[in-house]
């Protein structure tokens, strides 16, 4: 896999509550492909070099932190029931092992459920993103009181327009669960970067 520059994605228009968000690179090329197989087909070995790829999104959000829980975006069960496997989780579980290895003190965190499942996000504008993913996700309880006053970072595969990680924020942020950012494999072209 070639090499990766984490960039400052802030998605145009900005949606409200979004932390600043990171991501590893453009969402096209090979990239793109890999996410897709890794996803679509179940190439469950590919979960490691994403890993990686997103562990360098993570150093970058971290700055001179050395230790994060990373909560990443849930999946509705029918979709992770339908597609065999949890690709996001998975790759977020291969980006902890790969920050250990560089000292970094990364752990999972699997503090979101979903609570309602949204429409297909596919083709929505950004203002009907966000009111499809309205109410989607909730915080959950055995890990409210473990990731307060904790670094967390919200992590995911891509980021499109950011509603989706600011509905994810918001259901953290609700339950007294600081978000420090969001760390992502890849942007679409609308989030390359901003200069911020």
């Amino acid at each position: 896999m070639t090499s990766v520059t984490p960039f400052r994605a802030w998605p145009e228009p900005r949606p409200a509550g979004l932390p600043p968000p990171t991501a590893s690179a453009p969402y096209a090329g090979e990239l793109r492909k890999l996410i897709i197989a890794h996803k679509e087909d179940a190439r469950y070995a590919l979960a490691r070099p994403l890993g990686a790829v997103l562990a360098a999104a993570v150093r970058t959000a971290l700055g001179e932190r050395r230790a994060v829980w990373l909560c990443p975006v849930p999946s509705a069960r029918s979709t992770v029931r339908h597609r065999g496997h949890d690709p996001l989780r998975r790759i977020t579980r291969a980006a902890a092992r790969a920050l250990r290895r560089q000292g970094i003190d990364a752990r999972p965190a699997a503090a979101l459920t979903v609570v309602r499942r949204p429409d297909d996000q596919a083709g929505l504008s950004a203002q009907r993103r966000t009111a499809n993913v309205d109410g989607a996700f909730a915080a959950r309880s055995r890990w409210a009181e473990r990731l307060t006053d904790q670094p967390v970072l919200l992590v995911d595969d891509v980021i499109t327009t950011g509603s989706t990680l600011a509905e994810a924020c918001r259901a953290l942020e609700s339950r007294g669960i600081p978000v420090l950012g969001c760390a992502v494999l890849a942007a679409t072209r609308r989030q390359w970067p901003s200069g911020s």
